[in-house]
């Protein structure tokens, strides 16, 4: 699902207008007061650092927000609600008849992206493009973090398959996005039946130790199960103990299903030491000739553990992960941000104390610059007009530049909505999950290491930086 009024009629979220900061409302009605509700603006959505000490992000949850954007408008109950609050009723009555005219520009969902990269334009009165801030925060961070780690986790498992088992552990609704989300970032399947429903995603499941307990004993549960699910029968074997009745029993089971005509699928490990449990139950499979019996595995897995399981040679056929997966765990947020870039044309720029914050004025354009292979050199933030772009500049180190005239060059950014209308085909969880795939192909193995990856290049233009540069000084003689 979205969160969003979708073609099953599952929506979540009912009210996406005061799905919202106070203050944006706030500033809306200050706006609206101050006669300039007809002044435009640009703000530009970027994030300022890789999530997971990692070395790029996967862009997700443009799908999901261009379906809110899409329904966009304050209803009565809603406008009720703001006059209890002590909105005016002059601005009440200017909401009534809200309907975005914004234009946005956007990377596609699945796009592989760096910090600092403009990843969202949106351009449009100034009220309606402060209203969005809060929509686009929430939705953007939390996909593209969780894409991101569901992406990290299948680059560890390599070509084996890995399952999203997040729903129970994640923060309340956030499951149903976050299960979304991964599959975007590379993840197979899902248990959260929710999300296989309304996103048409492959849904995958068996068994609790719940269904074993609740027979008399382990082979009696095994065997009743296979009874109902023959041809798609995986056994938990770890219930009472691994390698003394739970592979055992699993393996009469399997050779009875042999005699029948079918086969059994698997058996999964949730406990213990998974690359000993792995080993041993292998050579048991093996040894009773069920050399095609698959093993999947479960418990607080990250990239990491997978990693470090198939290092060790870990006879692993399925990873199934969860919390760390749908929580994002050690980065529990992605620090997307949305910022004022000018109004009325006049380029606009945040000081800060820390260099690193000070935003990016003007109306901008990205361009992803690629190598003679097609593989991702770096990206180049220029503005919008005249402005060639030939030389890339570090943001905060000027010496440190690149021509970049002889490399191939894209832009980053197209136009998804028109005067407040979607303008795309908002793509499946799938397509984006094929594209991101496609994408991530394109990024140098350096750039994807879990420890110290080497930093993607992002530079902005000889013109960028000398508009940075003269509004700076401006405002600090001001």
């Amino acid at each position: 699902m979205s969160l969003v009024q979708t073609k099953k009629q599952t929506s979540l979220l009912r009210h996406p207008a005061i799905y919202t900061d106070y203050y944006e409302l706030t500033m809306a009605q200050g706006y609206y007061l101050a006669g300039r509700k007809d002044e435009r603006a640009c703000f530009d959505y970027f994030f300022r650092d890789n999530p997971f000490d990692g070395g790029y992000v996967v862009f997700a949850g443009l799908a999901d927000l261009l379906e809110l954007i899409d329904d966009f408008q304050f209803h009565e109950d809603e406008i009720q609600y703001l006059a209890e609050q002590g909105f005016r009723k002059e601005f009440l009555n200017y909401l009534r008849d809200f309907r975005l005219q914004v234009d946005i520009d956007a990377a596609k969902e699945g796009e592989i992206v760096f910090p600092s990269t403009p990843l969202l334009r949106v351009e449009g009165s100034i009220i309606e493009t402060q209203i969005l801030e809060t929509l686009i925060l929430n939705i953007l961070n939390f996909e593209s973090l969780i894409a991101t780690k569901a992406s990290r986790m299948k680059y560890a498992a390599g070509d084996k398959k890995v399952l999203d088992f997040g729903l129970r552990r994640a923060q309340g609704y956030g499951g149903i996005q976050a299960s979304k989300a991964a599959i975007i970032g590379g993840v197979e399947a899902t248990s959260n039946t929710y999300s296989s429903f309304v996103h048409d995603i492959p849904a995958s499941g068996t068994m609790a130790h719940s269904w074993i307990q609740s027979f008399d004993d382990e082979l009696t549960a095994f065997r009743k199960y296979a009874e109902f699910y023959p041809d798609d029968c995986i056994l938990l074997v770890d219930t009472y103990s691994t390698l003394k009745s739970g592979v055992p029993n699993a393996i009469k089971v399997a050779k009875e299903l042999e005699e029948k005509g079918h086969r059994l699928k698997g058996i999964r490990l949730d406990s213990g030491d998974l690359a000993y449990f792995a080993r041993k139950s292998r050579q048991q499979l093996d040894e009773a000739g069920l050399d095609y019996v698959k093993i999947a595995v479960s418990n607080q897995l990250d990239e990491h553990l997978i990693k470090s399981l198939l290092t060790q040679n870990a006879p692993i056929d399925l990873f199934g992960v969860g919390t760390r997966l749908a929580t994002g765990n050690d980065s529990p947020a992605l620090d997307g941000v949305y910022k004022l870039a000018s109004v009325n044309n006049e380029p606009k720029l945040k000081l800060s104390e820390n260099v690193e914050k000070i935003t990016l004025p003007g109306r901008k354009k990205v361009m992803r610059y690629s190598d003679s292979q097609g593989r991702f050199y770096g990206d180049g933030i220029l503005l919008m007009e005249n402005d060639p772009g030939n030389v890339i500049h570090h943001p905060h180190y000027p010496a440190k530049h690149v021509n970049i005239s002889s490399y191939q060059a894209e832009p980053l950014l197209s136009t998804v909505v028109k005067n407040g209308k979607v303008q795309i085909d908002i793509p499946t969880p799938i397509e984006s999950a094929q594209y991101a795939k496609q994408r991530l192909s394109k990024l140098n193995e350096e750039h994807k290491r879990f420890d110290n990856p080497h930093i993607y290049k992002v530079g902005i233009s000889e013109k960028l930086m000398d508009l940075r540069d003269t509004l700076t000084q401006k405002l600090k003689e001001n």
